[in-house]
């Protein structure tokens, strides 16, 4: 028996929704609206077994993290972090313009709603143009810790670190 550490709760979640939404197509459709507020409540019981859906600043990261997946169907938590996402989207990386533009205005967020707003076309976005799978229970963790102004800080430095630590395919050498 392998000593490993038992998941957190972030990703338990994350292997929760991924496995449901392989096996079941109504299921995987209702989480993929729960970016949006009118919708949200479609996957509602799903959420509840997690966490208490009254909360906003419980529930909206859990949706919008659960949204993402179903619209990108994974069949696995990925390994690239949020910045890390946001640099492969253009060619050069962290020295394109339009990439430090899309981190910025994700690290003025001061408010757990406001990033989930903000995450949502980044979502769209990595999909298109990264080719990567997001670390969705790294993601999902740092949205839980969100709301408390002294984890922010460290939340938004972890995730401009790992931006600026990508370079473009070119620096690389690929």
């Amino acid at each position: 028996m392998s000593e490993t550490t038992p998941p957190n709760k972030s990703e338990q979640f994350v292997k929760f929704v991924i496995d449901l939404t392989q096996k079941d197509n109504g299921i995987a459709a209702a989480f993929k609206r729960a970016d949006n507020p009118a919708t949200e409540y479609q996957c509602w019981e799903y959420l509840a077994r997690f966490i208490d859906i009254d909360k906003d600043y419980e529930r909206l990261p859990y949706a919008t993290v659960a949204s993402a997946i179903a619209k990108v169907k994974v069949a696995q938590n990925g390994t690239v972090r949020i910045g890390e996402a946001i640099a492969r989207c253009y060619e050069e990386g962290n020295n394109s313009d339009q990439a430090k533009a899309k981190l910025r205005r994700l690290l003025a967020c001061d408010s757990v709603d406001e990033v989930c707003r903000v995450l949502r076309p980044l979502f769209s976005l990595i999909a298109s143009k990264a080719g990567v799978q997001l670390d969705y229970a790294s993601l999902l963790q740092d949205l839980r810790g969100f709301r408390f102004d002294d984890q922010q800080q460290r939340i938004k430095s972890r995730w401009a670190q790992n931006f600026y630590r990508h370079h473009s395919t070119a620096e690389a050498g690929v």
